[in-house]
This record gives structure tokens, C-alpha cells and sequence, in this order.
């Protein structure tokens, strides 16, 4: 039908303030999905990544020689970094005291390391995570803003004329409505991968707590053992 408006038409035809907020939530809507799609690539490697170290360090590895192995890979992530930082810290502690060192003073070094590798691996994932729940939360009032002020020019021009029909009231609240739309339009992709990122943080977050706790027995059993043989 001729007499029907595009959506282009609609936003084309609005008042400036209601183009500033559909231009906003436009901006909103294309940073949440360039977040959205970084963080199901972060989280893709992540996982693949701690699947691999997982392998790797219960097949049996000496653990010197896997440290060893990770230097000469680069940047570790993950499991690999909580890891990296609590064998370092252990061997760093038993070289420095010697025999002498005490087992419980090395391990409390050792998962000290772990703790702040482990809260450094929640802030990486935890990334661009509250910029989603601000989107997430705030767009659909965002859009709502526009269509209460799209309305209320709408009424206003309406004073100026004669007689006031359907017709004529129709078109703005049309382009008010707009705003509505393209608010819920930004805000549902935000919050369900909110939603979806913040359980992927918990689950990896309660894996590295869980590696966390077995490769810290596996290290005291070392250091008990060690400090056995050097009284003997």
C-alpha cells in the first residue's frame, strides 16, 4: 500500500531527540555484539585450552618438565597460568630456604600465587561483562525515553490542528514507537549473553578452584617428602 511507512521512513521522519536515542541504542546494540562475539572467541580458546593442560598434567608429566614446556610456549592462560604461578612460587621458595624450609611456609607461598592468578583469570573473563548488564538493563528504559517524548510531540502538534484523526496521530507515534523496538532490540542480545558468560565464568572459575586445590595436595606431598628425606 502507498500509504504505508518504512521503518527508514519512520526513523527518517522522527524528531531529533528521538534520533539521538535510536542512534544511541544503535551504538549500544553494535558494541554489545562486537563484545558478545570477542567473548565466545575468548571463551572458545579458553576452554580449549584448559581441556589440553588438563591432558598434558594428568598424564603423568614430571612437573618441572611441564613448567618447562610451558616457558617455552609463550603466554600461558587459564589453568596452565594458576599452575605456572603456584610451581614457580614453590620452587622459588624451596631454592631460597633450602632444605631447612619449612613445608607449610612454602605451601602457604604456593597457593597465595595460585589465588592471585586465579582472581586474575576471573578479571580477564569477567571482561566487558558489566558493559552487557548496562545494555542488558538500561536500552529498554532508553527506548522508552524516546517513545514518551516521540508521543508527546506527537500530541503537541496535534493541538495546533483543527480536527485530529487517526490518520494524523498514526505516523508519530509510529516513529516513537520505533525507539521502543530498537531498545529491546539492544537490550535482549545483551542480556542473554550476559547470562550465558556469567555461568561459562562460574563453571571455569569453579574448575580452576577444583585444579587449584589438587595440584596444592600434590605440591604438599612433595614438600613433605622432601623435608623427610633431608632429615633422614
Amino acid at each position: 500500500m502507498t500509504g504505508e511507512l518504512s521503518v527508514w521512513q519512520l526513523v527518517m521522519s522522527a524528531s531529533l531527540t528521538v534520533q539521538f536515542v535510536m542512534l544511541l541504542l544503535l551504538m549500544a546494540s553494535a558494541a554489545s555484539w562486537f563484545m558478545i562475539a570477542q567473548r565466545v572467541l575468548y571463551f572458545s580458546a579458553a576452554q580449549r585450552a584448559m581441556d589440553n593442560f588438563e591432558q598434558q598434567f594428568w598424564s603423568g608429566i614430571d612437573l618441572s618438565q611441564l613448567f618447562r614446556k610451558g616457558s617455552e610456549g609463550g603466554a600461558s592462560v587459564g589453568m596452565e597460568s594458576i599452575f605456572r604461578a603456584g610451581f614457580k612460587e614453590f620452587s622459588r621458595l624451596r631454592q631460597q630456604g633450602g632444605g631447612d624450609t619449612d613445608a607449610e611456609a612454602v605451601m602457604e607461598g604456593a597457593q597465595r600465587a595460585m589465588r592471585i592468578a586465579t582472581s586474575r583469570e576471573e578479571e580477564k573473563m569477567e571482561s566487558h561483562l558489566p558493559f552487557l548488564a548496562t545494555v542488558g538493563s538500561t536500552s529498554p528504559y532508553v527506548g522508552l525515553f524516546g517513545t514518551v517524548w516521540g508521543i508527546i510531540t506527537s500530541f503537541q502538534g496535534l493541538a495546533t490542528m483543527h480536527q485530529a484523526t487517526l490518520a494524523t496521530v498514526a505516523p508519530g507515534i509510529s516513529e516513537a514507537l520505533v525507539a521502543t523496538a530498537m531498545g529491546l532490540f539492544a537490550a535482549i542480545p545483551a542480556v542473554v549473553a550476559y547470562n550465558r558468560f556469567a555461568a561459562k565464568v562460574e563453571s571455569l572459575l569453579n574448575k580452576y578452584d577444583m585444579f587449584a586445590e589438587e595440584f596444592y595436595s600434590i605440591l604438599h606431598r612433595q614438600a613433605l617428602a622432601s623435608n623427610t628425606r633431608g632429615e633422614n
